[in-house]
């Protein structure tokens, strides 16, 4: 299989978030290269990443795009027992970080983009590979920018992340947001004279836990996700200097995924209010205190009817029945909401492999995923090809 061959090489290439996707951008820019498809190279602020962008077939139209991130996340701390770089093939599985996330689509989509080079198009594929998905889907932002000023958008995106090859119609929104917690230092024997912002910080997380709770319990509801309501979580919490210091400020990352029903800002606009009031009451104790919130990242959530006809195309293509929601966020919700285009998410693999040691895709799912594109490719050389909603 074409597409095993190609995984193998993009595996081979570290791209956690933290460093550079430039040698794997370029070696599928010289793969689409030789089969005659120029790319259009969308590089970062700092010239260390890029978007790559591709269309085979008539340039005139629209057509369906396969978008995919090639960013990975890191390996330290995990206990692998294979090369995470190097890709292994063992009883029907292929091993290496990005395996399921979400490099094995990639791979179909680039095999895919070579067979489609070889035949006539009469409705273009598109191929879309972004930087720095991990951290907050922050590298597709220019290529959506650079799509919203295109004379046409695509007519369908199918994003991959790993779904067993289920046809995912939605995903929740994100917000991240950070809090920090302004008190007053002292010395740890007179601490009752000052204001420790750790302390601060809990009453916040506590003022986060009973909106998960309210949420929960009274908040809107979306049977098709395994965690039918909006979510509040806190990650990290960082303050503290020394034992015998009484801190003066403690940082409290979190955030809010929320359902489509809900709105992320109306939460946060509820929790600043809950800030304000245990920042008045500490008040009392250093006028200083304070809780000040700010947005760090967010992206928007997917919600394409199940009923569209962009979902029964790709419907036709797995030969699926039923449609899921997903847990995960993707980029598909900002080509949704900012370029109008119908998207499914829908690729090889599980997300309970991705982000863990050992993670792999197994040959099956990618045989899945090589036939739906192939099936695409059908489609694509017809007169006629009907996705709209």
């Amino acid at each position: 299989m074409e597409s095993i061959q190609i995984l193998e090489k993009l595996i081979a290439f570290p791209t956690v978030s933290r460093d550079s996707n430039l040698d794997l951008i370029s070696y599928v820019a010289d793969v689409l290269d030789r089969h005659g498809v120029a790319c259009q190279i969308i590089q970062s602020p700092d010239g260390q990443k890029a978007n790559l962008f591709a269309t085979i077939g008539p340039t005139e139209t629209s057509g369906i795009m396969l978008s995919g991130h090639t960013d990975v996340v890191p390996i330290e701390g995990q206990n692998w027992t294979l090369p995470p770089f190097e890709m292994t093939a063992r009883d029907g599985r292929l091993y290496g970080r990005g395996a399921a996330d979400m490099k094995g689509f990639a791979a179909c989509a680039l095999a895919a983009c070579v067979k489609a080079t070889k035949i006539t198009l009469r409705t273009p594929l598109h191929l879309a590979l972004s930087y720095d998905e991990e951290i907050g889907c922050i590298g597709v932002r220019s290529l959506v920018d650079m799509l919203q000023a295109a004379p046409q958008r695509p007519l369908l995106c199918i994003v991959g992340e790993p779904t067993d090859m289920q046809v995912a119609t939605g995903h929740k929104g994100k917000l991240a947001a950070r809090a920090i917690c302004k008190g007053r230092e002292g010395h740890s024997a007179l601490a009752p004279l000052a204001l420790n912002a750790i302390h601060l910080g809990c009453d916040f997380v506590a003022a986060l836990r009973r909106e998960q709770d309210r949420l929960a319990r009274d908040g809107a509801r979306d049977g098709d996700y395994d965690i039918p309501y909006t979510t509040v979580h806190v990650g990290k919490m960082n303050a503290g200097v020394a034992l015998n210091i009484v801190p003066n400020l403690c940082q409290v990352d979190f955030e809010i995924r929320n359902i489509a029903a809900d709105d992320p800002h109306e939460i946060l606009d509820r929790l600043r209010d809950e800030a304000a009031r245990l920042a008045g009451e500490a008040s009392t104790i250093a006028p200083e205190a304070a809780i000040e919130i700010d947005i760090t990242n967010t992206y928007p959530g997917l919600d394409t009817p199940a009923s569209s006809q962009a979902v029964a195309f790709v419907k036709s293509l797995t030969g699926a029945n039923n449609t899921i929601k997903v847990a995960f966020g993707t980029e598909g919700g900002l080509f949704s909401r900012d370029l109008g285009t119908p998207t499914v998410v829908c690729g090889p693999g599980s997300m309970a492999q991705g982000h863990k040691p050992d993670e792999f895709v197994s040959v099956e799912q990618m045989r899945r995923c090589d036939d739906m594109l192939e099936k695409l490719l059908q489609r694509l050389c017809d007169d006629q090809l009907d996705t709209e909603q």
